[in-house]
């Protein structure tokens, strides 16, 4: 890799981290439901996009099939809790 690469993989990354602490603020912090779920979505889609940029760097296949597994469980997570806002149920009789 050259080096405009390697440092702009780090900046992608530090801007990254900076996004989930913002979101985590925004979990904490959010005056209603929607925000916090929001703020769920935008922490697993930043560590999604975290580990793949590791992967890059690193050359290693198994970030990326973490970041698909993350992928995959942060959008049942959200679909079902933005379900669960909607209807007061998760599953349906």
């Amino acid at each position: 890799m050259n080096a405009i690469f390697q440092g702009a993989a780090w900046f992608a990354s530090l801007c990254f981290a900076l996004a989930i602490l913002l979101a985590l603020v925004r979990l904490l912090r959010g005056p209603a439901a929607q925000d916090r779920v929001l703020a769920f979505d935008a922490i697993y889609m930043n560590g999604m996009l975290t580990l793949l940029m590791l992967g890059i760097r690193s050359g290693s296949l198994v970030y990326f099939g973490t970041a698909l597994l993350i992928a995959l469980f942060g959008f049942v997570g959200t679909v079902a809790l933005a379900k669960f806002l909607l209807r007061g149920e998760v599953i349906e009789p």
